[in-house]
């Protein structure tokens, strides 16, 4: 089966949330309500496998937090064929190590990326799979909040998860000077974004295409319009 993927010893490690509202996607409640942040998290959660699995590129984990126990996780994995996977107790930090040690103890390479970003595609994970292919050691996508979208690594590196201010504007300079500081080379992908707040919304209805088939949550769950007037 693995002779499927272009990548066979590779995983792509997709982290999750239980898309509980009031949890998930929290300040863009204002906007949606939190059935609708939640609403869109599961939209955004399920576009990102269904890109994934439909790349072929690796075999793909779901790496859910608290646990994996959650309904929408269970119907996921039947929909999608994923591994669903604990993320573990810790910061952010500690379960993107944990995570990445994990898999780079049964494959050669590892790219981790958030169930909910828009700007990861097929072809910037085919990307970075590239540059891990090619013998970088590391490889990131850079996120226009100071953060990043993917990281991608050939061996673990604790060092690159410790002490991090997360959910900062300093992660993405913390992280390259860590990488400087282990004698890592690293590769960097085209800037990318999350949707995080009201303006990513906005922008994330421009990209999409308009169609009443594919509408955005409102703030009870329900379908809203990508062409209203006043977004």
């Amino acid at each position: 089966m693995n002779g499927d993927f272009v990548f066979s010893d590779a995983r792509l490690l997709i982290f999750a949330k239980a898309p509980v509202p009031g949890r998930v996607k929290t300040r863009l409640a204002g906007r949606l309500g939190a059935g609708g942040a939640a609403a869109l998290y599961r939209r955004l959660l399920r576009q990102t496998l269904a890109m994934a699995c439909s790349s072929r590129l690796c075999p793909v984990e779901l790496w859910c937090a608290p646990d994996a126990r959650h309904g929408f996780f269970a119907a996921c994995r039947r929909e999608y064929g994923v591994r669903l996977r604990r993320q573990g107790a810790g910061d952010l930090g500690q379960r993107m190590s944990h995570a990445l040690d994990r898999a780079l103890a049964e494959s050669g390479r590892a790219v981790l990326i958030g169930g909910d970003c828009a700007s990861v595609g097929a072809a910037e994970l085919r990307a970075a799979f590239d540059h891990l292919a090619a013998g970088r050691a590391a490889v990131l996508g850079p996120a226009a909040d100071g953060g990043y979208v993917l990281v991608g690594l050939r061996r673990p590196c604790p060092a690159l998860f410790r002490g991090v201010a997360w959910s900062t504007a300093t992660v993405l300079e913390t992280t390259r000077r860590r990488l400087k500081r282990v004698g890592l080379d690293w590769a960097e992908l085209p800037v990318g974004w999350d949707v995080d707040t009201p303006a990513d919304l906005r922008r994330l209805r421009r990209l999409q295409k308009p169609s009443r088939s594919t509408p955005l949550p409102d703030r009870e769950g329900n379908g809203v319009d990508f062409r209203r007037p006043n977004d």
